[in-house]
């Protein structure tokens, strides 16, 4: 324990320089009530509360865009942290916000529109489905996805990578296609209270946690034309601007690997539509010049807060990728 946190100090006594250098972004999905047997590793709200208690006794925790500034500015204060979560799911609001609250804490949630107000995301279609099957074997032979074990939590969870990584590139339409034949072969009620509801999202705005852009549909862009993929980041901002009559000044890509899930025409696109500053998922920080447009996110997911404190910070020594 000694070492970890002489480890932990020497670590981020190397990140205490802040000016003109991006601030460390930590990015979350989900904050469940209760540790999930399916997902063991999914942030809960013990789990959560831990991180914020750790995070605001070591960083300057910050929104997001008045990180943005003040690094432009060079007066980013040191060890400046920004908490952002993606999707829009409703676990945000009623979690995540009241702990956020509780603590003081600020965060900014990207929201993809087309799934507020009972709709689901494709992947947690398909987790839902095969979480909820009957029997030992998940058979999706005949839709070309293979026959899968699902006698155990763990055999579930192999059996979702597997079809989430064999869907998640197809087209659009096809995707969800076949996505609605792999939930119709569970035979199973899916939950549509996942996302939030508009009421949810309004609550959030009025709480003062920032919204941002996510796109409507949460596509892979670099498998869109061009047009639609503009229409995407468009009309999802609009959506959230209208339902908060507020503007919309922040964008996340969806899933967010530079040169794989979105490319230079699509950082081009959200610096032209005016947006201040967008996220990937790219671990590691910012080096040189810093590109405002495609500022790297941290994933945490350790359950032990020693881990997770140097993981951030070694995370935070790497260079990030950027397209």
């Amino acid at each position: 324990m000694w070492l970890k946190r002489q480890l932990e100090r020497g670590a981020l006594s190397l990140l205490s320089g802040g000016g003109r250098r991006a601030p460390a972004i930590l990015i979350y999905h989900r904050v469940l009530p209760a540790q999930d047997p399916l997902f063991p590793g999914e942030v809960h709200r013990e789990q959560f509360e831990r991180q914020l208690c750790w995070l605001k006794s070591r960083f300057n925790v910050l929104p997001l865009l008045d990180a943005v500034r003040l690094a432009a500015e060079g007066r980013l204060p040191a060890r400046s942290a920004c908490i952002t979560f993606d999707d829009g799911y409703a676990d945000n609001a009623d979690v995540a916000l009241p702990l956020l609250q509780k603590h003081g804490l600020h965060a900014s949630f990207f929201i993809a529109t087309g799934f507020l107000d009972g709709g689901r995301m494709w992947n947690d279609t398909v987790i839902e489905a095969v979480r909820r099957a009957p029997g030992e074997v998940f058979d999706a032979s005949a839709l070309g996805l293979g026959r899968h074990a699902i006698d155990s939590w763990e055999a579930r969870r192999s059996t979702i990578g597997a079809l989430i990584g064999q869907l998640k590139y197809l087209p659009l339409e096809q995707r969800l296609q076949q996505v609605g034949k792999v939930a119709a072969l569970s035979g199973a009620e899916l939950p549509r209270d996942l996302m939030m509801s508009g009421a949810q999202l309004r609550k959030m705005h009025a709480a003062g946690m920032a919204i941002g852009g996510h796109t409507v549909n949460h596509p892979i862009l670099a498998r869109l034309p061009a047009a639609e993929a503009r229409r995407e980041i468009a009309q999802g901002r609009a959506a959230l601007e209208a339902a908060l009559d507020a503007p919309v000044r922040a964008f996340a890509y969806p899933n967010g690997k530079p040169g794989q899930d979105y490319l230079p025409e699509h950082v081009a696109m959200v610096r032209e539509m005016g947006f201040e500053v967008a996220v990937s998922t790219s671990w590691g920080t910012s080096r040189g010049e810093t590109d405002w447009y495609q500022l790297p996110r941290f994933t945490p997911w350790d359950q032990g807060i020693g881990k997770f404190g140097l993981r951030l910070a070694r995370n935070m020594l790497q260079p990030a990728e950027r397209v």
